[in-house]
């Protein structure tokens, strides 16, 4: 089977080679990245963590797996007297995601236990892996946050001060807890990990409970699809933003080829306030899909969210066969919560800071709900092409992905030239900024900042490619009259890698 993969960390990469090798598929091949990426990316990922991921299957269907963690059933006890949802600490963790929602794509079409996976992220957690640079710029980042947190001090910075870049991480409680998950996957909601996440988040003022994690489940549904300038578009529903990636496509959408820059900043201005006012739970009653889909704005003001840097990882992958398969999981800010449990080696993550105590909020918190969620994974379909694409980027994963993507559907360029393009991206807090802020890397042309200030938006030049523009991963498949050929790019910025593996060829001995 040959298979195109992308990711932004080489160990993850490497992981899914393995896989591959071992028989695998893009589901296998993208399940070992995305768990390898706990272990050598932990900043931006982690066991503690939520996940969002598409796989289209050889028969053309997409679906859409939704592992947005929930609120405890107590919480409601526990915010009485908030002032505020608070943005660190144990109140803002919800019930993790991240496992259930890999056991769930792996019963979509793996071939592969899932177990080996694990067992592989497990000895590099023991073994050790070299700090790579995003690694060390979240750490300086979040100094103040790791030197606080006895787990993370422990981990990150040994000596008293974080690791720099090249120091060996070793993770040995991470490694074992690696280990129970390989034998029983669901240990991490029933069993000895669950019981000692609980114990830690109990022991911090949390109001978490063993039936919380037990209980916890994905959802799995159709993919949210729209046709867009002749491809057919497909991204998770609510409370994922993936809705409002479509909006802003289709409000930009050109015929003639790739749509206007200044236009696709314009439509995610109106993203921007249709979030702000239709995206949260669907389950609890707090959004509107064709209001997102519409773009529809309301006067409400976006939500403040913590600032988010080196939140995300996404993991692209597609076959020969037809599966393709994005994995967009994250702790939201980077390591999360600023909480890691020592007995498991697991960080978590602070999905919950997203929900809001206002009760006319679409976000609004309540027992066993999810916040509005940032993951935006997203496939494109076309007679001629494939394309499979995630990102990193907080809260501006749309604006991102609709600078790009309908470049990539155009099989005649190359995707990495299309990731080396300057981009920019529109946020408030998130970007460090007290109002809406139009950020733009060097290069990024005239009509946008042109169109920004015209929409009374600052404009803040960033120094260099920067983290904030998103790490973006993809891969493309296209059909041709010699049969599928498979293409992947992994984003400069980050410290990725991507990788064309060919058919494997079979020995005679082995057909005997």
């Amino acid at each position: 089977m040959a298979l195109a993969l992308a990711a932004p960390h080489r160990d993850a990469v490497a992981a899914g080679e393995r896989a591959v090798a071992a028989g695998g598929n893009a589901i296998d091949a993208a399940l070992a990245a995305a768990v390898m990426l706990t272990v050598v990316y932990p900043h931006q990922c982690a066991l503690g963590g939520d996940l969002v991921a598409l796989v289209r299957s050889p028969d053309g269907a997409t679906t859409a797996v939704v592992a947005a963690g929930t609120a405890p059933r107590a919480i409601d006890r526990a915010s009485a007297t908030w002032a505020a949802v608070p943005r660190q600490g144990a109140h803002a963790v919800t019930v993790p995601g991240i496992v259930a929602g890999w056991l769930e794509l792996a019963r979509l079409g793996s071939r592969l236990p899932l177990g080996a996976a694990f067992g592989d992220a497990a000895g590099v957690a023991d073994d050790g892996t070299p700090v790579s640079a995003g690694l060390e710029r979240a750490l300086r980042a979040r100094r103040a946050a790791v030197l606080a947190d006895p787990g993370l001090r422990a981990v990150f910075a040994p000596g008293g001060e974080p690791l720099a870049r090249g120091a060996l991480l070793r993770q040995p409680a991470l490694g074992a807890t690696l280990r129970r998950l390989a034998a029983d996957p669901r240990d991490a909601y029933e069993g000895d990990t669950a019981r000692a996440l609980v114990g830690t988040l109990r022991a911090r003022g949390g109001a978490h409970t063993l039936a919380d994690f037990a209980d916890y489940r994905p959802e799995t549904s159709p993919a949210v699809t729209r046709e867009v300038a002749g491809g057919a578009w497909s991204v998770a529903p609510p409370p994922s933003v993936g809705p409002v990636l479509i909006g802003v496509a289709r409000a930009a959408a050109h015929a003639g080829g790739e749509p206007a820059p200044a236009r696709v900043l314009e439509a995610s201005l109106l993203g921007v306030a249709a979030r702000a006012a239709h995206l949260g739970d669907p389950r609890s009653g707090g959004a509107d899909l064709e209001a997102l889909l519409r773009l529809d704005a309301a006067p409400a003001a976006g939500r403040a969210e913590p600032r988010a840097a080196g939140d995300t990882v996404a993991v692209a992958a597609a076959d020969d066969a037809g599966w393709g398969v994005t994995i967009v999981q994250s702790v939201f800010q980077s390591f999360g919560a600023g909480l890691l449990d020592p007995g498991t080696g697991v960080v978590l993550h602070n999905r919950g800071a997203a929900f809001s105590l206002d009760p006319a909020s679409p976000a609004r918190l309540a027992p066993g709900a999810r916040p509005p969620h940032t993951l935006c994974p997203v496939i494109v379909h076309s007679a001629a092409t494939t394309v499979v694409a995630g990102c990193q980027g907080g809260r501006a994963q749309p604006w991102i992905l609709a600078q790009l993507v309908p470049a990539m559907t155009d099989a005649a360029r190359p995707l990495a030239d299309i990731l080396a393009r300057p981009r920019w991206v529109v946020g408030d807090v998130d970007l460090g900024h007290a109002e809406l802020t139009l950020a733009a890397e060097p290069g990024v042309g005239a009509e946008v900042t042109a169109a920004a200030r015209a929409a009374g938006l600052p404009v803040a030049r960033l120094p260099a490619r920067a983290d904030a523009a998103g790490h973006v991963q993809v891969v493309r498949r296209r059909t041709g009259p010699a049969g599928p050929a498979l293409e992947g790019a992994s984003d400069p910025r980050a410290d990725g890698a991507s990788a064309v593996v060919p058919p494997r060829v079979r020995h005679p001995e082995e057909e005997k």
